[in-house]
């Protein structure tokens, strides 16, 4: 793809493993965005990804980057716990953020950010990928155009014991460093809380973007030799009936999809690994005609198309087709009443839940 004249120019904030895989690369390759600027503190880290990215400018501190006036927009690849106030600091400073899933770690600094987002008339976009999935956008459109009322949608995320044999090879090395700045604590010791921050986030974004606002949740888990199970029965605010099935990790292949049934038609898919590149094999059956169609040969490179649809919205005022700072509200919502729920084993609906995780 050819760049256009017009560039959004961003500073990637954070030089670790998702920039590393994703983001670094996507600008480059995105035809309106320029990878101007990258900021770490480790400096090992920071030296070895400009050698690689040649970025215009290299910063070892945010508020220098943000002084910068060249830079229009700011990536956070950062750790979940930095998101909220990072975003906030680089809103205050008049830049675009894109920030990675999940917007944060607690409904109350999100709820906040949103007031931060409104006040200040500026995008902030979450990095829910899956959206920009080809299959996944063409079965959106069926569903909002020809299904009707929906009657019963059903999804799941089964993470598998072999999905580092596959990417590993599909990823650039990651390169690491002793300096790298990280939370207090150990965020991986909490497992169930980090596998539902990590992972029931594309879950439940991807429930809300194909089923509609959830309403309540019971949720039920299972712990066997060292694996996760998450049941969770879902209520949608159009009154459709959901089922999530969260797995990690399975002893088998990993698997994504979801299916989808209503007045008019169905949908299935079937979604694989992102760092495949692949659309989703999706196959959506119209009962007026009794076809099944299935889209095939679209772009599917999902991290660089989320941010030329952020490129898009800034330079071009097109309507925000990435998750904004009000989706990722409502997926952390979700996620916070799937563990209320689990500690409880009672029915949660989300306008009631607060705090984190």
């Amino acid at each position: 793809m050819e760049k256009e004249d017009r560039l959004l120019r961003i500073g990637v904030l954070g030089c670790g493993p998702i920039s590393q895989m994703a983001h670094f690369d996507s600008c480059q390759k995105a035809r309106n965005i320029e990878l101007y600027a990258i900021c770490d503190l480790a400096n090992d880290l920071r030296a070895k990804m400009a050698a690689i990215w040649e970025p215009t400018a290299v910063y070892a501190d945010l508020d220098e980057m943000l002084a910068d006036e060249q830079v229009e927009a700011v990536i956070l690849g950062v750790a979940d716990q930095y998101h909220v106030p990072l975003a906030k600091k680089v809103l205050a400073a008049g830049k675009q953020v894109f920030v990675e899933k999940p917007l944060g770690c607690s409904i109350e600094e999100c709820l906040e950010l949103e007031q931060t987002v409104r006040a200040t008339g500026l995008t902030l976009q979450v990095g829910c990928n899956r959206r920009f999935d080809p299959g996944i956008r063409f079965a959106k459109q069926f569903v909002d155009e020809e299904i009707g009322q929906r009657m019963g949608f059903k999804a799941w995320y089964y993470d598998s014991t072999h999905r580092y044999t596959m990417t590993d090879n599909l990823q650039p090395v990651i390169h690491q460093s002793a300096s790298a700045r990280r939370p207090e604590g150990n965020p991986k010791a909490d497992r169930r809380r980090y596998y539902i921050l990590g992972h029931a986030s594309h879950l439940s974004d991807t429930c809300r973007f194909l089923g509609g606002e959830i309403t309540a949740v019971r949720a039920r888990l299972l712990e066997r030799f060292d694996a996760y199970c998450w049941f969770v029965d879902v209520d949608f605010a159009d009154g459709s009936l959901g089922h999530l099935d969260l797995t990690i990790a399975i002893r088998g292949d990993f698997e994504e999809g979801f299916t989808i049934y209503g007045e008019k038609g169905s949908v299935k898919g079937h979604v694989y690994l992102p760092w495949f590149h692949k659309p989703s094999v999706v196959e959506c059956y119209a009962e007026k005609d009794r076809i099944f169609r299935r889209p095939l040969g679209e772009d599917s490179y999902t991290y660089k198309l989320q941010l030329e649809a952020f490129g898009d919205t800034i330079l071009k005022q097109v309507p925000q087709y990435g998750a904004t700072v009000e989706d990722g509200t409502a997926a952390l919502r979700a996620m916070v009443a799937i563990a209320r729920s689990v500690e409880s084993g009672e029915r949660v609906e989300l306008a009631s839940v607060s705090g984190a995780v």
